[in-house]
């Protein structure tokens, strides 16, 4: 029996408000009030987008304490927390989640420091830095990259600093490195892109696949998500054109410009952010193409995005929720405080189709 969605909200509220180490206990049972049939998980099942929800697979992983890190205890409202951002705000995702992670520390009276790394890994790597030498007893980084983090690791390993990550991971050791990730399921959004693209085509075609960044794991995971599942559900779905366009909409626009002089009977483009997707849509639209000629399923869940669904543009948008705030503070002041916390703390998302983009509008960021 599927749960009704004011449980769901209850669940969600819960999680939040509790303590970490309590929230990852109660994750299981909510997570068993759910349909876990392997399909779209989306918002046809009620699921309320914008909520930062911890999905079945939440708090995985081996567990920290601040006395196996090596720090001390400490209450969060004297401390600094440190935010390095990665990408430029141009990005809606990353504007809500800045905004996500200044509201929260504004809330709870933290003090807080913040640097954005302007799509720079040399940059970020020096914000952090940076960050560390102001003062910062704590650290919440959205990564551009995965590897290349030695240099901070050491200089936060020195000096006893806690690190979360959001959005994306480093490749470091658990409890070692850093502390937590908090995050979606990057292959499962893959296999829910794939499961929109296989209902928007019927199954059958060629269709192509807009990379994300080289050297995170969200492109890698979205890829494998994605592919695997075409490969098993839509054999008669051809995945003929592949190409980086670094989460960028301007390239996305280039590359697709290309791609449909080239395979003008592409059927199907997959875009690994909403970003790419909407550059796809203005190529289309420079072409002369009419709206769902070309079947486009995206991943984040902006409200362009969702828009873009409205009018006909787009198939589908999976949600990757940036509100990262409340459960990246709550990590914090969890682990500050003495209690254990999951190496991998996995969120769950939602999703918009032609069924619900128009009346759930207002929840895109």
């Amino acid at each position: 029996m599927k749960p009704t969605a004011p449980l769901r909200r209850a669940c969600a509220r819960t999680l939040l408000a509790a303590g970490l180490a309590t929230s990852l206990a109660l994750m299981t049972g909510c997570a068993k009030s759910e349909d876990d049939s392997g399909g779209d998980r989306g918002a046809s099942q009620g699921k309320d987008a914008g909520q930062v929800v911890a999905s079945p697979s939440g708090g995985t992983g081996p567990s920290c304490a601040i006395d196996a890190y090596g720090g001390e205890k400490r209450d969060l409202k004297s401390a600094t927390v440190g935010f390095s951002q990665s990408e430029k705000e141009a990005n809606p995702f990353r504007i809500a989640e800045t905004a996500s992670i200044k509201a929260e520390a504004q809330q709870r009276g933290v003090k807080l420091l913040t640097a954005n790394a302007q799509s720079q890994f040399s940059k970020q790597i020096s914000d952090v830095q940076d960050l560390i030498a102001k003062g910062a007893d704590l650290l919440v980084i959205a990564p551009l990259n995965s590897d290349g983090w030695e240099p901070v690791l050491r200089a936060a390993s020195a000096k006893h600093i806690p690190i979360v990550t959001v959005d994306r991971k480093i490749n470091a050791a658990a409890c070692k490195d850093y502390v937590s990730f908090i995050g979606s399921d990057f292959v499962e959004q893959g296999r829910r892109a794939a499961d929109r693209m296989i209902g928007a085509t019927g199954g059958k075609g060629e269709i192509a696949v807009l990379l994300g960044a080289a050297g995170n794991n969200v492109t890698t995971e979205r890829t494998k998500g994605f592919e695997d599942r075409i490969k098993e559900k839509a054999p008669g779905l051809k995945i003929v054109f592949r190409q980086t366009t670094e989460f960028s909409r301007e390239k996305g626009q280039s590359v697709t410009e290309n791609l449909i002089q080239s395979r003008p009977g592409i059927k199907g483009i997959y875009a690994e952010n909403d970003e790419m997707g909407l550059g796809a849509v203005n190529a289309l639209k420079s072409a002369g193409k009419k709206p769902g000629a070309v079947k486009i399923v995206t991943i984040d869940g902006t409200r362009n995005a969702v828009q873009g669904i409205v009018d006909g543009w787009i198939s589908g948008v999976i949600e990757s929720n940036p509100r990262f705030g409340p459960l990246a503070f709550q990590t914090l002041d969890s682990f500050a405080r003495g209690e254990k916390v999951a190496q991998d703390i996995v969120i769950q998302d939602s999703s918009y189709t032609k069924d619900n983009a128009e009346s759930d509008l207002g929840k895109a960021y």
